[in-house]
């Protein structure tokens, strides 16, 4: 069998040196900081811990397809995973709040009607219905399957056309899906949310970003007992468990080719070292922007979904117990000035000193750029997070915030990806075949794009390629 350089330890490297090295091949990971995980990072201070990446995880049959697949302790047994009901509580701007629950399609329709009047979870009910539409044409293509030599075939919107009268009216931005179809600017905000927590404007995304609700309203939300982070440390295990070998601190510089072709890695330690394939975890932006390779001029390649938006995060250590009836994710829509944050109180010990004090993440996708005064942001963000937070201005001990130039430091870019979707070529990460033969793309800024789920997927896809080769058609 071969040997496999990985650059990076994020969860869709580590998730692709397990597979490979289950495969028979010698793997060895390079990872430029002194730990691994990525973007799947933790902030400790006095008792308190939190994620500085995502707090929750979806569609978790990735990650119980990996444990499966390489080793023989399913992913139940390395971490605690519970799912989250209610999956979210919306606070809306004209102070409305519905409860939305954890994977009922019946119980999610009840309480829109509940909270906003008869028929609003029908007018839901019947998006989700064309939702699944645009998500059972794109699941193979865009999950499941390599992208595609030429990906203009996924140009085309999946999200059926609206029906009015004997015309077909089509449908290109969510937010024409919100205007036509929803039309309670409750319900409108409740469809942008999701598409704008991966960093896409609902004026500006695709109508196909109406897999989103779908995907998260169908398979769930769950939570990883002592946080996200714990599943990067599962995985890692994992790894070592396959004798994958880390080497931390130590940046890859150059990806070194020949005839042709990625033959090995040098370091920043002036050490080659060689390999039959080279698989890159870190963001594809950055490797183009620090030449690791010379792609010859080649306008082949393009960081394909730049979308200039990143994300800001405060943390917050309180004062006093978490109160009874609390959802663990409230998202609080913008109003008055303030944005539209994410506020995430885990019932978890493991996070906070006692059951006295109670550990608090609150995040906003804001634009890359312009920059602004991040602090002055983060106080606007906590104000928001006061709607979901009883008491929380007299609460707060102290609060930790972390910036987009915090992400670019953790990952080397300060954008933060989204999924693939169909309907805008512009929106596909990066094919995981690199444009040098022997070198390949894994993680959130290669297909099939960002978030948890994603990023393990990206990893199984990239394994399928170097172990099956041509003939590789796709996870199944």
């Amino acid at each position: 069998m071969g040997r496999i350089v990985v650059i990076g330890a994020g969860l869709g490297a580590m998730a692709t040196a397990a597979r490979l090295a289950v495969a028979g091949h010698a793997v060895t990971v390079y990872e430029r900081s002194s730990t691994y995980g990525g973007a799947v990072g933790r902030f400790e201070r006095d008792g308190f811990a939190f994620d500085t990446g995502p707090g929750l995880l979806h569609l978790p049959a990735v990650y119980r397809d990996l444990f499966v697949k390489t080793g023989k302790k399913p992913l139940e047994e390395c971490v605690g995973l519970s799912q989250v009901d209610p999956a979210a509580r919306h606070v809306f701007a004209d102070g409305t709040r519905v409860d939305l629950p954890n994977a009922s399609r019946a119980g999610t329709l009840a309480a829109l009607d509940a909270a906003l009047g008869a028929g609003a979870g029908e007018r839901w009910g019947d998006f989700l219905v064309r939702a699944r539409e645009a998500w059972d044409r794109t699941r193979r293509p865009l999950l499941e399957e390599p992208q595609p030599a030429d990906p203009k075939r996924l140009a085309q919107e999946p999200y059926p056309a609206l029906k009015a009268g004997l015309l077909r009216r089509p449908t290109r931005r969510l937010a024409q899906v919100g205007e036509r179809e929803l039309r309670d600017p409750r319900l409108i905000a409740l469809l942008g949310s999701y598409a704008e927590a991966y960093g896409f404007p609902a004026s500006s995304a695709p109508a196909s970003a109406a897999v989103l609700p779908y995907m998260e309203q169908t398979f769930g939300s769950w939570y990883v007992a002592g946080g996200i982070r714990a599943l990067a440390d599962a995985v890692y295990e994992r790894c070592r468990e396959r004798r994958v070998e880390f080497v931390f601190d130590t940046a890859v510089t150059e990806v070194v080719e020949k005839d042709g072709r990625a033959v090995g890695v040098g370091l920043e330690t002036d050490e080659t070292v060689d390999a039959d394939h080279v698989v890159s975890g870190i963001p594809v932006p950055a490797l183009y922007v620090d030449q690791l390779v010379d792609w010859g001029g080649s306008e082949d390649w393009a960081p394909h979904q730049v979308l200039g938006t990143s994300r800001v995060t405060v943390h917050l250590a309180l004062r006093g117990a978490r109160e009874e009836g609390v959802a663990h994710r409230t998202v609080v829509h913008a109003e008055d000035g303030r944005p539209t944050v994410t506020v995430l109180r885990p019932d978890d010990p493991a996070l906070r000193p006692d059951a006295e004090h109670e550990a608090v993440t609150v995040t906003a996708t804001v634009p890359t750029h312009p920059a602004r005064d991040w602090q002055e942001y983060a106080g606007l963000m906590v104000e928001a997070a006061g709607r979901a937070v009883p008491g929380l201005a007299g609460r707060e001990l102290w609060r930790h915030v972390r910036t987009p130039d915090d992400v670019r430091a953790d990952t080397g870019t300060a954008e933060v990806p989204g999924p693939a979707l169909g309907g805008a070529v512009a929106l596909l990460p990066a094919a995981n075949v690199s444009p040098v033969p022997g070198l390949y793309f894994a993680g959130g800024w290669s297909h099939p794009g960002g978030g948890l789920a994603h990023a393990g997927m990206s990893g199984a896809l990239v394994a399928g390629l170097i172990v099956e080769g041509a003939d590789f058609r796709g996870s199944r």
